[in-house]
């Protein structure tokens, strides 16, 4: 008969064995991601300090548990081509997309081609669980990039029977905007953004046999910048502050700048001082961005509370910018940094807390960068990079700079101190963002920064292919013929 002490020693040592075993996978366990989407967020969130007035506490908290990039930009300043970048992997200068362009209408792309992966696909390729709802292409999704999609309720409502403060049509000017703000409607149960977190938060409840991609797309505070009223009564009208402006700030941008960001049928500046509508604006704007800022929070709540909350890596981003008076206008469609620079934040799964890097990142990287972190193989069609060691490390010299683009050959080149623009005819606008943050000065024609110049057009795309047949932009005449070589 064997030893008692040697029988016990052995099945404490095959036990041990076991548990380290199951630890082992327990570690190996690929991480779930949270995809979190915000339609037309700017830098007015508190965690930027991009307005005094913001009040977005979830938000914030989300910042504080991760790392909060503040010089991101999107690769499109509106939503169809950056959303396109973004879940492709590609510039728009790759693919053709400058323009707006259906979900179902990418497959008609050829630069994309057959074999093109979108982001949540690869994820699903890899042996995710994909699930998604609301908007996260332009309307909602390709079909088939999720495994389980719940679709987007149509358009931007609910809207009034009538508009309140503002329809194009009014003034005389041409259509193509739902421009318009005042508190509307009584509930937050009749906006599309609370049953799109309702919904999120059910899937958090649930089971899932494997690893999970969760996308959420929320549609606040893209315009008419309607919320219930208990949101505008946490931003009252005295208090409101404006966003910094000069009246002259576009007398030495060139020709083709205002010929490009010409924006017809929105209000401008000018129309909502005369009018007294600016503060108006603004404060709507802010009430928007604090409802979709809640129901984050509910979201991000229900994930604390599931048993997936210390596994799951989350991303909260916006398509682009916007202009809230600054320029003259009330509009995303610049390459001036108002309308690329997008808040992203990204924390979870053991990630480094309350930290933030000033370093420039686009969209762009965000698909290599989840892949990283996810411990998957990175997609050689990808043309952004891992921002991985920025997460690691935040305050490290990074070399390559953001860029957007807007219509063929229209690119800006933001690193983490200067904004350089170059349009299709060779005019240039550039600005020093350490002394004139407010991109009031054009300094381009500087010979002092010539070789600045030089440098940073190094890194300007070396394809940009002409518009893709399927992606069109009709908001001025600079990019109407773009609108005949679309089919009908």
């Amino acid at each position: 008969m064997k030893h008692p002490y040697l029988i016990f020693l052995l099945i404490f040592t095959l036990g041990s064995c076991n548990s380290k075993n199951s630890s082992n996978q327990k570690e190996k366990a690929p991480p779930n991601v949270l995809f979190i989407a915000i339609d037309d967020l700017n830098d007015w969130i508190g965690c930027m300090n991009g307005h005094p007035n913001a009040k977005t506490p979830n938000i914030d908290r989300l910042a504080a548990q991760g790392t909060l990039f503040t010089n991101a930009h999107c690769q499109a300043p509106i939503c169809g081509p950056s959303r396109a970048s973004l879940m492709s992997g590609l510039r728009p200068s790759t693919t053709g997309i400058y323009g707006q362009i259906v979900d179902k209408d990418l497959a008609a792309v050829s630069a994309l081609g057959k074999d093109i992966i979108y982001l949540p696909q690869y994820f699903g390729q890899q042996g995710y669980k994909t699930m998604g709802k609301g908007k996260l292409f332009h309307k909602h999704a390709p079909e088939g990039v999720f495994e389980i999609s719940e679709g987007r309720e149509k358009g931007f409502g609910p809207k009034p029977k009538k508009r309140f403060k503002y329809d194009p049509k009014w003034f005389g000017k041409p259509g193509g905007t739902s421009t318009d703000w005042g508190a509307f409607p009584i509930t937050d149960e009749e906006m599309p953004d609370f049953r799109t977190a309702k919904w999120g938060i059910e899937q958090l409840k649930n089971d899932h046999d494997k690893p999970f991609f969760l996308a959420l797309g929320f549609v606040r505070p893209h315009v008419p910048w309607y919320a219930p009223q208990k949101w505008f009564d946490l931003h009252p009208i005295e208090g409101i502050q404006t966003p910094p402006y000069l009246k002259e700030d576009l007398a030495d941008v060139p020709e083709i700048s205002k010929k490009v960001h010409d924006i017809p049928m929105m209000p401008s500046t000018e129309w909502a001082k005369e009018n007294g509508h600016w503060k108006d604006i603004c404060q709507a704007y802010l009430a928007c961005t604090s409802f979709v800022d809640f129901y984050v929070g509910e979201v991000l709540n229900a994930l604390e509370a599931s048993k997936y909350a210390d596994n799951t890596i989350i991303i909260l981003w916006s398509d682009h910018g916007y202009h809230l008076g600054e320029k003259n206008r009330f509009a995303k469609h610049s390459n001036w940094e108002r309308s690329s620079k997008v808040p992203m934040i990204i924390a979870g799964n053991g990630l480094p807390k309350n930290q933030r890097s000033n370093q420039p990142v686009e969209l762009l990287d965000m698909y290599p960068t989840l892949l990283d972190l996810c411990g998957l193989p990175l997609n050689s069609s990808n043309e952004g990079l891992s921002f991985k060691p920025l997460i690691e490390q935040p305050t490290q010299k990074w070399t390559k700079p953001a860029i957007t683009t807007y219509g063929k050959n229209n690119h800006a080149i933001q690193t983490d101190r200067y904004r350089y623009m170059i349009y299709a005819d060779g005019s240039e606008e550039l600005y020093d963002h350490q002394t004139d943050p407010n991109e009031w000065t054009n300094i381009a024609t500087d010979p002092s920064f010539t070789v600045l110049k030089k440098d940073l057009q190094q890194y300007l795309p070396t394809k940009n292919v002409d518009w893709a047949k399927v992606s069109t932009l009709k908001v001025n005449d600079y990019f109407k013929p773009t609108i005949s070589k679309s089919p009908k």
